[in-house]
């Protein structure tokens, strides 16, 4: 796709940021660059069962792989799309909703086609039944009309909706990555995003009468001169109203965003209108409220994709925060990116 030297290139990058040059790092900008510039001929594809569409990068939390990846893509010279997946599911579900008809996926496949040969979809995961259920079938043609695809994600592939309802109609999915895809964890001893541990303001806990007067404080220091007005949000003719908004800076009650039947695009449209939201009563999370805790990872995700600044106020003590069982690992992301987007810049 290019005749770049990728490796050259991050090993200055790293310099010039002054991040550790790490080997497995370096390996996968190995394999990327022979990824994206690998040309399909009638030998290789003689030669190989199936030519490789797909680079599937998995680790845990906080090791650099949307780093990578974005350094990556900053540097191609090509047609691209980088989207985080919640947005691409949106995308595609509103074009099905507006066509309604058989073809519904190779028409958004083509219409994709004509724009990009890239696709580049950070922070994959399946939580519903929905797109676990049109997945398969939406990158079988996508891999047919030979669009690549660079995946961020948390999860191994055989563990993607794990538990999830009707899984089994999950697997043809699994089994075409398999098919098509270079698979590679991401594997670093430390979160590069905690390793430089420093007490953040952002972050209050536990509730009490201390904390309380402490937000309130912080957020008069944000809103000094500013005008509170009332935000109408809108989304598919839902009306969600911010109370209380000056200038692009939102206080909510955890409940007012987790309690309520809300989903990505409202979070997409409310992050949209801000950059700085406070956020306050996080409850202790457990398996009675499983439903609200995966509400605010969703939310979390999207903040942190649309850059939003947070202050929080939590029910425990933020270095103790629980979670439920069904959601413990992929809450490790969570807890890393609140550390993150609370940090004074």
């Amino acid at each position: 796709m290019s005749n770049m030297n990728l490796q050259d290139s991050f090993e200055e990058f790293c310099r010039q940021n002054k991040f550790e040059i790490n080997s497995h790092q370096k390996e996968i900008i190995y394999l990327l660059e022979k990824f994206l510039n690998h040309k399909g001929t009638f030998l290789s594809s003689f030669f190989q069962k199936k030519e490789k569409f797909c680079f599937y990068l998995y680790g845990n939390v906080g090791v650099g792989k949307t780093m990578l990846l974005n350094f990556v893509y900053d540097r191609l010279e090509i047609k691209k799309k980088r989207q985080h997946f919640n947005e691409f599911m949106i995308n595609f579900h509103d074009f099905r909703h507006e066509k309604k008809d058989d073809s519904t996926i190779k028409t958004f496949v083509k219409k994709i086609k004509e724009k990009y040969d890239l696709l580049y979809l950070d922070e994959f995961q399946v939580t519903n039944i929905v797109d676990a259920m049109i997945l398969g079938k939406l990158f079988e043609i996508i891999f047919e009309e030979k669009i690549k695809i660079i995946i961020t994600t948390n999860t191994k592939l055989n563990d993607l909706y794990k538990d999830g309802l009707q899984r089994e109609q999950f697997l043809p999915f699994i089994k075409i990555i398999e098919n098509f895809s270079i698979q590679k964890e991401l594997f670093i001893e430390n979160d590069y995003r905690t390793k430089n541990d420093e007490k953040f303001k952002e972050i209050f806990s536990p509730l009490n009468e201390k904390t309380s007067f402490r937000i309130n404080q912080r957020f008069r220091e944000f809103t000094r001169n500013k005008v509170k007005e009332k935000k109408i949000v809108k989304t598919k003719g839902r009306d969600f109203v911010i109370e209380n908004f000056y200038s692009g800076i939102a206080r909510f009650k955890f409940k007012d965003l987790c309690d309520k039947n809300l989903g990505a695009e409202d979070y997409i449209n409310i992050a949209n209108n801000c950059n700085h939201i406070f956020i306050e009563e996080i409850p202790k999370f457990n398996d009675e409220n499983s439903n609200q805790q995966l509400r605010f990872i969703t939310l979390i995700d999207i903040f942190y994709e649309k850059k939003i600044r947070l202050t929080l106020s939590f029910e425990e003590n933020f270095e103790d925060l629980s979670s439920s069982n069904k959601h413990s690992e992929i809450f490790k992301r969570t807890v890393s990116r609140l550390f993150e987007m609370t940090k004074s810049p």
